[in-house]
């Protein structure tokens, strides 16, 4: 029996406001351009569910973390995308069409592929007669309530209700120059919010009351690891487009869909579903960098782009 407190609540709903927001900003045409041009959305999705777990795995054999933060790693590796990923690509001018619709198919993805991967990485790391495992069909159904009906929801209201849906998606319009200027999804704006609540509760609130305990030699011990992980992410879903000769912004695109991980759904797995606060710190420490990495390599690659276009 799952036992749920302030903060396995908060994420479970800020999770479903990411999804609902997702929803709000789908069209048919989003799912139309995946099968007419797939290459792009199978070589994302290849690197994200199936390459960057094994990646993750091999940093976890080779390093000297605690078994529990070897499995926190491995699921970390398993909750690619989200809004964050969606909102970089979009301010980078990156395949915004492209990167929403990876993170609504890996959403239905991950249904499976969490328990799956997640239980190999406990039974390989902490042995046989470890006390966390995930239940697979009560996992699948707590991801299904979480991600895909909110997501559902808001997928309907944008094609059935399209008065609400302007409503609830709309922009706030902040200039940043004579020629540019950034809008921001009041949705997205309320989710940021919840989320840094979210990343306060994890750093300093006791573990009873859903924080992680994290210590200045745990962020020490994992900030290398997350950083390489993260940086191997990007490179790895630029390099691997590029030699599958997709074209423009798509790579930086693919980059920083499989370089950037949802850490508030590994919150939830780690946290929520497993309770084990040591389980959660990779995720954490993760969430302060990654953003940033993010922004830097997706300027990079615009540059170097540019003057391979020129």
């Amino acid at each position: 029996m799952i036992e749920y407190n302030f903060a396995d609540i908060l994420i479970s709903g800020v999770l479903a406001l990411i999804m609902f927001g997702i929803g709000l900003s789908l069209t048919f045409q989003n799912f139309k351009n995946i099968f007419l041009f797939p290459k792009a959305i199978i070589t994302g999705l290849s690197s994200q569910m199936l390459v960057l777990p094994i990646i993750a795995f091999l940093f976890a054999i080779y390093s000297d973390l605690q078994p529990e933060l070897k499995v926190g790693l491995i699921i970390l590796s398993v909750c690619p995308g989200g809004t964050t990923s969606n909102f970089i690509t979009y301010l980078l001018n990156g395949n915004t069409a492209l990167s929403v619709s990876m993170t609504t198919i890996n959403s239905f993805l991950t249904l499976f592929s969490i328990p799956f991967i997640v239980n190999i990485g406990l039974l390989y790391f902490l042995g046989e007669n470890t006390e966390f495992h995930l239940p697979f069909l009560e996992t699948i159904l707590q991801i299904f309530y979480i991600t895909i009906i909110p997501a559902s929801i808001g997928v309907f209201i944008k094609s059935r209700l399209p008065v609400i849906a302007n409503r609830l998606n709309y922009q706030i319009r902040i200039p940043l120059g004579m020629l540019k200027t950034m809008k921001f999804n009041v949705i997205k704006s309320i989710t940021i919010i919840l989320l840094g609540i979210v990343f306060a509760i994890k750093l300093f609130a006791s573990e009873g009351s859903g924080g992680t305990d994290l210590t200045r030699n745990d962020f020490m011990q994992l900030l290398p690891i997350g950083l390489l992980f993260n940086a191997t992410g990007l490179l790895f879903g630029y390099f691997v487009s590029v030699a599958m000769n997709l074209k423009d912004r798509i790579p930086m695109t693919i980059g920083i869909e499989v370089g950037l991980q949802n850490t508030t759904l590994a919150f939830l797995v780690a946290g929520t579903l497993l309770q084990n606060s040591e389980m959660q710190k990779p995720a954490l420490v993760y969430a302060f960098f990654s953003f940033w990495t993010a922004i830097i390599f997706g300027l990079i690659t615009k540059r170097l782009q540019h003057e391979k276009i020129a």
